[in-house]
């Protein structure tokens, strides 16, 4: 069965084919990030997004149907990313997934997208087994999940307000550091001083796996104001501070996941998600994974960001799981605020 998947709920525009024969393959998948799109903005302008989308996704599908092999007519279901995410960018890719659906008379397959996130360390070549533990550090999500299978979360914690990812960004704005933030931020870290600027850990010692990074993101603001009251910032101290904040966020991540296998009694973790390609937070996970005795999974750093072939191979699990797909011309919906734990119906 050829399923093909689409992506669009932020700035990224993907597509991709899954073959489910055997115990399953990806043939191909194109992205488009619109990172140079924003940049000049600092952040990801919803109204531009949706247009990329409505450019690249043509050429994308062309893209990736000619680097597979395949032809239109071979595809026997259509994934599409659902939300949550950007409402104009969403119906992009819904409304594409329903007129190809239609033309080609085969199911779609609504998908979640962090569903997409937890499931994408299944495409590496050493894929996890169920149940794990899920931290997802996507965007404005920060999230602890319980994955029993395919279908099945429990949320165990989850940010209070500022997601890792916010934080992450709104810190290297403050840096002066260019869009997208995050992945400035931490290249920047890898200069700095361990240990030189402390930052408060939120949460870290709270009753619960949630989590908290408003306050830290303040932290870093007060920082950033004192030390260049006088003059501004050399570009060691802003290194120094970038690299505090950082392991201020990885100590909290790091120690509410290892609360989360050790509660559990599992073996197993998933870090997923576009802060999950961290260098220094996987150097981290490795680590405690060693001492405490479990085993950490991530996807292949191309699949850490948005993308088609997670969509693709979640759509391609709930299928063969026996979830219900949609038939094509009953119409569509998106869904821009939607709980993962909600995805339990199907």
């Amino acid at each position: 069965m050829l399923i093909l998947g689409i992506e669009s709920s932020c700035d990224e525009t993907g597509l991709a084919l899954f073959n489910t024969a055997g115990k399953g393959r990806l043939l191909r998948h194109a992205l488009h990030t619109q990172i140079a799109l924003h940049q000049a903005y600092g952040g990801v302008v919803p109204e531009l997004a949706s247009r990329d989308h409505i450019r690249r996704v043509v050429p994308l599908l062309r893209k990736t149907l000619e680097d597979s092999g395949c032809d239109l007519a071979e595809v026997d279901a259509i994934a599409y990313t659902r939300g949550p995410g950007l409402a104009g960018a969403l119906l992009v890719g819904a409304a594409f997934a329903e007129g190809l659906a239609f033309s080609l008379d085969v199911p779609l397959i609504p998908v979640h997208h962090l569903e997409g996130h937890l499931l994408s360390p299944l495409l590496s070549s050493n894929p996890p087994g169920f149940p794990f533990i899920a931290l997802l550090v996507s965007g404005g999500h920060s999230q602890l999940m319980r994955v029993n299978g395919v279908g099945q979360y429990a949320l165990l914690g989850e940010t209070l307000d500022d997601a890792a990812g916010e934080a992450f960004d709104k810190t290297a704005a403050l840096l002066g550091l260019p869009y997208p933030g995050g992945a400035a931020l931490s290249a920047l870290a890898e200069r700095g001083q361990p240990g030189h600027i402390h930052f408060p850990r939120p949460m870290l010692r709270s009753n619960d796996l949630n989590f908290s990074f408003s306050g830290l993101k303040t932290a870093a603001l007060l920082k950033v104001r004192a030390l260049g009251d006088s003059a501004p910032l050399d570009d060691q101290t802003c290194a120094d501070i970038a690299r505090g904040f950082q392991d201020a966020v990885i100590d909290v991540l790091v120690e509410k996941s290892a609360r989360a296998m050790k509660d559990c009694g599992l073996e197993r973790l998933v870090v997923a998600g576009g802060v999950g390609a961290n260098r220094e937070l996987r150097r981290r996970f490795d680590l405690t994974a060693e001492a405490q005795n479990f085993t950490v999974f991530y996807p292949e750093p191309e699949f850490c960001t948005d993308n088609g072939a997670m969509i693709a191979l979640a759509g391609a699990l709930r299928f063969q799981a026996g979830f219900p797909a949609a038939p094509p011309g009953g119409g569509f919906s998106v869904k821009p605020r939607w709980p993962l734990e909600e995805r339990l119906d199907g």
